[in-house]
């Protein structure tokens, strides 16, 4: 029933096109981990009621939801974080094919670490996307916090992850713990006093949350 679900909404969506496209392809054949169309669909539709001046990526991969986003936030500028050197290299390239580089600026480095420097340079961000190493969503949480807008949007993919957060299933050992922090992730943004959250059910999950 669910996959029937999925599968209907993304027969719904525009086909992809340029180098959206390829890109979807591209993660796809090299198994490169990228968003959900319908996710990124639904993140776009945030963005273009929101129309916000500056983004901050956690997780770059190869660019694909940093030039998608830029859909949705025509004039954004954004920052975005990536540790793996090959992907790093395949954003800068990818982004600069579309001629984005302008607008969107890769930084490499463990995200924790890259955050933590741009909270202490005071940095604001109107929107904030995390996703990025699962086991470490608080930890980004906590520095996004601290650099996110009074009116911002935080939005944070893969918070069910493969329906084990929500499963009465036995976890499989290796990840009951990913699995454990991430059913207090999503515990604490739902009942923090600062945001309003709902968890969309689409995908693997994203949660959007609003800083009053």
């Amino acid at each position: 029933m669910e996959k029937d679900i999925e599968s209907y909404l993304e027969n719904l969506l525009p086909a992809s096109s340029g180098a959206a496209d390829v890109l979807e392809k591209y993660a796809e054949i090299n198994h490169v981990p990228i968003i959900n169309r319908s996710s990124m669909h639904m993140i776009n539709l945030i963005l273009k009621m929101k129309q916000p001046e500056k983004i901050l990526e956690v997780g770059t991969a190869i660019g694909y939801s940093a030039l998608r986003m830029l859909e949705g936030a025509s004039k954004a500028n954004i920052v975005t974080i990536e540790k793996d050197a090959n992907r790093y290299q395949e954003a800068i390239t990818n982004i600069k094919e579309q001629k984005r580089d302008n607008q969107i600026e890769v930084i490499f480095g463990d995200a924790a670490e890259v955050m933590q420097e741009l909270a202490e340079k005071k940095l604001q961000y109107d929107v904030i996307f995390i996703d990025a190493a699962k086991g470490q969503y608080q930890v980004y949480f906590d520095l996004a916090d601290k650099m996110l807008m009074p009116g911002g949007v935080l939005i944070t993919d893969n918070v069910l992850f493969r329906g084990m957060v929500f499963s009465n299933e036995e976890v499989p050992k290796k990840y009951k713990t990913l699995v454990r922090k991430l059913r207090s992730y999503n515990e604490m943004l739902v009942n923090h006093p600062d945001y309003h959250t709902s968890i969309i059910p689409m995908d693997d999950g994203v949660s959007i949350s609003y800083k009053k």
